[in-house]
């Protein structure tokens, strides 16, 4: 009797991009493409100290996962011939207007070609005069309490990005206040006020959310403000999951 074959198929996926693999019995299987991540850390105000710490910090940490990373401060990278060569975009601690008005079309141009956007604590004290990008990244920044220890909720027991968290999460950090909270989104992590001085949301303060937002993806979050932040995998587990 002839032996039967069979055909598998295994489908991993993330929230900001996915890849399909197929295989088989009698052949081998192929190797999935390394995902390719822009880091960018253009600041024109504010600029955090764990900017360069966090990037090695990052860029390190996902090249153990198949993950190709680009680090710059360089706006010319967005256009839309550079622009292909990702994945997906982190803005990784920008502050201020990092993008001139050609830039910030290809980036949308970018976004809605199905791609991914992940911002990282100072992303959403970003581009305040550009109504598209606040609504990508869900939430302007307005101010932050002092950095103490506090406690982080996890909302979303399921989601990729935080199903590894505690359920209530010690931190030492920087709580951001928003100028007001996203909406549409889909919330993953919050603050407990109740832990720390300085909030100005009460019970509901959200601090990581993700979305289907033009097309394209999004994530979020605005924990990270510390250099020692990145030295926590369990934070950089939620950085690179997300």
């Amino acid at each position: 009797m002839k032996s039967l074959k069979y055909t598998c198929i295994v489908v991993l996926t993330t929230f900001v991009f996915g890849t399909a693999l197929s295989c088989k019995k009698d052949a081998p299987a192929e190797e999935t493409a390394p995902v390719h991540i822009l880091i960018y850390t253009k600041t024109k105000a504010f600029r955090h100290e764990c900017i360069e710490p966090g990037s090695k910090a990052l860029q390190a940490y996902f090249s153990n996962y198949n993950m190709l990373t680009t680090a710059t401060a360089d706006s010319s990278v967005f256009s839309p011939q550079r622009l292909k060569e990702f994945d997906a975009v982190m803005f990784f601690q920008t502050t201020g207007n990092v993008l001139d008005s050609a830039q910030q079309v290809a980036f949308e141009n970018y976004i809605k070609s199905g791609k991914g956007f992940v911002g990282v604590h100072a992303a959403s004290d970003t581009e305040y005069d550009w109504p598209w990008y606040g609504k990508l990244v869900g939430a302007y920044f307005a101010s932050h309490p002092d950095i103490q220890q506090h406690f982080i909720e996890k909302v979303d027991t399921a989601h990729i990005s935080c199903k590894h968290l505690p359920a209530r999460w010690k931190r030492m950090d920087e709580c951001y206040n928003f100028k007001s909270l996203p909406v549409n989104v889909n919330v993953l992590l919050t603050a407990d006020e109740s832990t720390y001085q300085g909030g100005t949301h009460g019970d509901y303060h959200p601090m990581s959310w993700y979305q289907v937002y033009d097309g394209g993806k999004s994530f979020y979050t605005a924990l990270g403000h510390t250099v020692e932040s990145y030295q926590d995998t369990l934070f950089l587990e939620h950085v690179r999951r997300g």
